[in-house]
């Protein structure tokens, strides 16, 4: 069986959020998809091992803040490398809260949905959680971003506890430079444009107080492949 072939599906890029206790957090998810129109009802696949989905299991709500495909990977990274359970995620991000309580990312995000979870499926290492949709509103008319484009034009990595990683697909080719926090690869010959760096520029060419654009670990936190 040759697994490449689920590259061809097409994922969007996503935030999804929820509160427990008065605290609130989220992670990036890529795994979000309508089940049906009337009623509204959404899937969205979430790793046992995040404290997110302690979050929506334990609140049976959540909110899906959908990225824009101009947001840069340090939002990406923020949502998706880091833990809720060691740093407050939205304390630097810019969002408003929905009528039920809950974090809606207005940064670097075209629209939203809040659901009502009314049912769960136990995955083995994810939990599905099925939604009806309680809110919903567009933000700009701004393209999303893709999954691909977020991989092929952004260059960025996947979490390991995504439904999508593939541990072969996502190492990095020769010659390139991996981040050993957030798996980001630096690759010269694409630069980093977020960061002012233009394509071709070396990594030992990298200003000493460059970082991780996703992360932001500094330099002695790369390894070359």
């Amino acid at each position: 069986m040759d697994s490449k072939a689920l590259f061809k599906l097409s994922y969007g890029l996503f935030i999804v959020c929820s509160a427990k206790d008065g605290k609130y957090n989220g992670q990036t998810a890529n795994t979000v998809f309508q089940i049906t129109s009337d009623p509204a009802t959404i899937a969205v696949s979430l790793n046992k091992q995040n404290l997110t989905n302690e979050f929506v299991s334990a609140s049976k709500k959540l909110t899906v803040s959908i990225l824009a495909k101009s947001a840069e990977l340090e939002i990406v990274g923020r949502f998706g490398f880091k833990s809720g359970r060691e740093v407050d995620k939205l304390a630097k991000t810019q969002y408003k809260l929905s009528a039920n309580g809950l974090p809606i990312v207005t940064e670097s995000t075209v629209g939203f949905l809040e659901g009502e979870v009314i049912k769960e499926f136990d995955m083995g290492t994810h939990t599905i959680f099925i939604a009806k949709l309680i809110d919903a509103e567009v933000f700009s008319s701004e393209e999303p971003m893709t999954y691909a484009y977020y991989h092929q034009v952004k260059n960025g990595r996947t979490p390991k506890t995504a439904p999508t990683y593939n541990k072969e697909a996502d190492q990095p080719a020769a010659a390139k430079y991996t981040c050993n926090v957030c798996g980001y690869v630096y690759d010269p010959a694409q630069g980093d444009e977020a960061g002012g760096i233009k394509p071709g520029t070396a990594f030992e060419d990298l200003p000493d107080d460059w970082t991780c654009p996703i992360c932001g670990a500094g330099k002695g936190e790369f390894t070359k492949e």
